[in-house]
């Protein structure tokens, strides 16, 4: 299809006027029949690449999704924007089930929701063929993957799909994979060349922020909930008993919040899960069971009250606010407590391997937490993204960590790896800076270069570390292969030729051992772009907000559909802003398409309206 054709598609069928990056090429490749790839961060419009074509074309659309209390909400938000859409699982009676199949044999249903287990079930591929599918989309893909942070083993079984349908294209949706978990989906799929896509994973609509915890870290967490009143958010909590204890405090404290963790009762985990996403909890404090099952696209922060088990799920974890693209905080707290737990529970792991690799998730994890560079930067790094850091949308950024100005060692390091023909790793050169005389230093003659021992100021571990700040920063570059050193990369040239400077936090260096004698240093904060539209809402503006908040509610009730699906916050904002007065005016707004016009139009102009003409909230 032309672009204009699928422009059109798009506003007709989900109200927006462009595709989000990546999103119409994907789309294109699909309606193409090729296989697709596709790595799109959290909120980045993965499910429209695969509802858009479902209606486009014909046949069936087969979606793979991993959680049962997830498809609910994603068959309600399709129907809500006018797709055929349905689910079959294990929740449905007899009866519905069978109406399911009767919607697939006549055509009505083109878009459906399975589990991985359902797909792979006795007898249901052999049904699946008469119906003859024209997609399947594995959404959470990297579950596929042994390598993936939630892997999970009947996902496996879908390497039959290739086998059993080899004429239909599979597209792998994930928000989070590194190169290795991408490559093990494309093979355990077998897709065959397809069109790949590693979007940024950037969410520049997050606020990241890291801080000490005192305690328990329960004040912490209730000062920032109360400096965010009515926000929906997230507390993660280490174990069942924090969880218990983070949701009675906050409780005892006037917040709308509850516990959830793997060792509730099935109906009560529900239960909740459903009052939070129909927006009548505000708070949900949680184990990572709390996880893939979250759709919620109003969450407005994350708060982690202790150290995550890896970067990766950190990332995902975070990525569960924001979904709607406006501003979100996700705040992390850790202590020494932290380190010895996760290190007790490595300990408990059996083979040597699995040791290793816990180990260094755990480093990097601290890393995170305690370094001077760009939290933005950090985190992209472990996907293979560069990003030049002075994000303005990270605590670091934003200058509200005493950072330590360690330019000079950084030359040091730069010197040393270039006086080494740039072929070494971080211990290799933390040995020529503190003058340790190593059989490999030795075997090279790198004793005898002018670096040899310019750091004896500093112990080795310090000197590690900064290195590996250095690499998260992209002054350092890894080579492709494992063995292979640093390089130096144009921005650590130019810190080498003093045209830049280079900071890292003055905790985490101090953590290592004391910097000494070296200046703080302050950044400027910078905007994020977008976000002044909404801090230019007038006090009218939010008013409007709040009151077409009770409209959606209200019609979310009466149809039994989260909120979000009805409207997203951002559409409501758009919605509180531009006042429209008749349905083109409305049809204008984003997420209005003609589907949500039909159902909803009349209502919210009315509202509108009311609102004009009383300065209120009608009923109110």
């Amino acid at each position: 299809m032309s672009v204009p054709d699928l422009e059109a598609a798009l506003k007709r069928q989900f109200g927006f006027t462009s595709f989000r990056p990546n999103q119409e090429k994907i789309i294109q490749a699909i309606l193409d029949g090729r296989d697709v790839f596709a790595a799109l961060p959290t909120g980045g419009g993965k499910s429209l690449c695969y509802q858009l074509p479902s209606v486009l074309r014909h046949g069936l659309t087969v979606v793979v999704s991993p959680l049962i209390s997830l498809m609910k909400d994603q068959v309600d938000g399709a129907r809500e924007d006018g797709l055929p859409a349905a689910a079959l699982n294990s929740t449905l009676s007899p009866e519905e089930a069978r109406e399911v199949w009767r919607g697939l044999g006549s055509g009505a249903v083109r878009l459906l929701y399975v589990s991985p287990e359902r797909l792979t079930a006795e007898g249901f591929q052999a049904a699946l063929a008469r119906l003859s599918p024209a997609l399947f989309a594995v959404d959470e893909a990297h579950c596929i993957s042994e390598w993936g942070h939630e892997f999970r083993p009947d996902y496996r079984a879908l390497g039959l799909l290739r086998e059993q349908f080899p004429a239909v294209p599979i597209a792998a949706f994930t928000a989070t994979a590194t190169a290795e978990v991408q490559r093990d989906v494309i093979r355990q799929l077998g897709l065959r060349s397809p069109y790949v896509v590693r979007a940024s994973f950037d969410r520049p609509e997050i606020f990241y922020r890291v801080a000490a915890r005192a305690g328990d870290g329960d004040e912490q967490i209730a000062a920032f909930i109360a400096a965010r009143p009515g926000q929906p958010g997230i507390v993660y909590r280490g174990s069942r008993r924090q969880v218990e204890a983070t949701a009675a405090f906050l409780a005892s404290r006037g917040i709308s919040a509850a516990g959830y963790h793997a060792g509730m009762e099935d109906r009560e985990r529900h239960a909740r899960q459903e009052a939070f996403v129909r927006d009548e909890l505000t708070v949900v404090v949680a184990t990572i069971a709390f996880g893939m099952g979250i759709d919620k696209s109003n969450v407005r922060w994350v708060v982690h009250g202790d150290l995550p088990r890896s970067l990766e799920g950190y990332y995902q974890e975070t990525g569960r606010a924001a979904r709607d693209g406006e501003p979100a905080d996700a705040f992390l707290l850790f202590g020494p407590r932290d380190i010895a737990a996760a290190r007790w529970h490595i300990g408990q792991l059996s083979s040597t391997e699995e040791q290793e690799r816990a180990e260094a998730r755990l480093r990097e994890m601290l890393r995170y937490a305690e370094s001077g560079t760009c939290r933005r930067a950090m985190l992209l790094s472990h996907f293979g993204e560069t990003h030049p850091g002075g994000c303005g949308r990270c605590d670091i950024c934003a200058g509200e960590v005493e950072l330590v100005d360690l330019t000079v060692p950084a030359q040091k390091v730069l010197s040393a790896a270039a006086r080494t023909g740039e072929r070494f790793g971080a211990h290799h050169l933390a040995d020529i800076l503190v003058g340790n005389a190593t059989d490999k230093v030795l075997e090279r003659g790198h004793q005898a270069l002018p670096t040899f021992g310019a750091g004896r100021d500093q112990d080795r571990e310090w000197w590690l570390t900064l290195i590996r700040d250095m690499a998260a920063a992209g002054c350092l570059l890894r080579g492709e292969e494992k063995t292979s050193g640093y390089t130096i990369s144009p921005l650590g040239r130019r810190l080498l030729a003093g045209r830049e400077t280079f900071s890292a936090s003055r905790v985490r260096m101090e953590r290592v051992g004391p910097a000494r004698g070296q200046p703080v240093l302050s950044l400027p904060s910078r905007s994020l772009p977008g976000l002044e539209e909404q801090q230019g809402d007038t006090i009218a503006d939010e008013d409007l907000f709040q009151c077409l908040k009770q409209v959606r509610r209200r019609i979310a009730a009466s149809r039994q559909v989260p909120p979000y699906v009805v409207f997203s916050d951002k559409s409501l904002r758009a919605m509180a802003r531009s006042r429209p007065v008749d349905e083109a005016s409305f049809l204008r707004c984003p997420g209005v398409g003609e589907h949500k016009l039909a159902a909803y139009g009349r209502v919210f102009l009315e509202a509108i309206r009311s609102f004009a003409e009383k300065g209120a909230c009608a009923g109110s």
